[in-house]
């Protein structure tokens, strides 16, 4: 009996491995809309948006996967920790719509979760380095625009037209939260002129409303330094 027990045992574990820890994630850059482009923004909208964001190598589960007795690797988001020639680690991203894993009670704590390249095989790695796979499993390799500590953003919105003013509200945003002592809003005459600026960002504006404002960015803004 014990000697099946062992067996059975040994059919789960995918052998001995190590979680990688050598991904970096890219930084992209945004900027919108495109300059000397005629666009419209509805009372609410962000007219102008600039900043940074980084995305991360991720992996999608739709549906549970099971390591055999001991683990369920839950839906959700799996962040890109390192790979090697054969196979990628990854982690549970912290968002709200990140992954999760469940062990059994008796089962050792996991540290990481491991897939290999070239198969659909999905692994939970052990805190002691061994592994528990599913050959068969189900997921997705996504992009995924992450937090981080330099994630950064401006935008202006459109916040509607009181008899020849309009008034239109800034706000920073770093690592999706407001920075309230950064915001403002502002009103403009377009009796006084149809461009209007903010921490150099111009635009022209070519139709404004109760409703909608359209207009033109002949600039964004000047690169902002926390």
């Amino acid at each position: 009996m014990k000697k099946l027990m062992f067996a059975a045992f040994l059919s789960i574990l995918g052998g001995c491995a190590s979680p990688d820890y050598n991904y970096t994630s890219i930084t992209t850059e945004i900027s919108e809309p495109p300059l000397d482009t005629i666009n419209t923004a509805y009372i609410g909208d962000v007219m102008l948006r600039q900043g940074k964001y980084s995305e991360h190598d991720a992996i999608y589960l739709s549906k549970t996967v099971g390591a055999g007795w001991a683990y369920d690797v839950l839906p959700g988001y799996y962040l890109k920790q390192g790979d090697d020639s054969n196979s990628e680690t990854y982690m549970p991203s912290n968002d709200t719509d990140g992954g999760r894993i469940d062990k059994a009670v008796l089962a050792d704590p996991w540290s990481a979760v491991m897939v290999y390249k070239d198969k659909p095989t999905l692994c939970v790695i052990t805190a002691f380095s061994a592994m528990v796979c599913e050959t068969n499993a189900t997921f997705e390799r996504v992009k995924k625009p992450v937090l981080s500590t330099n994630s950064f953003q401006q935008t202006l919105i459109y916040n509607g037209k009181v008899g020849n003013k309009i008034n239109i509200g800034y706000r920073e945003f770093s690592n999706n939260l407001a920075r309230p002592a950064f915001n403002n809003n502002v009103e403009y005459d377009l009796k006084a002129s149809n461009k209007i600026g903010y921490k150099g960002a111009r635009i022209e504006l070519i139709e404004a409303t109760n409703e909608l404002i359209k207009y033109r960015v002949i600039r964004n803004f000047n690169k902002a330094s926390l």
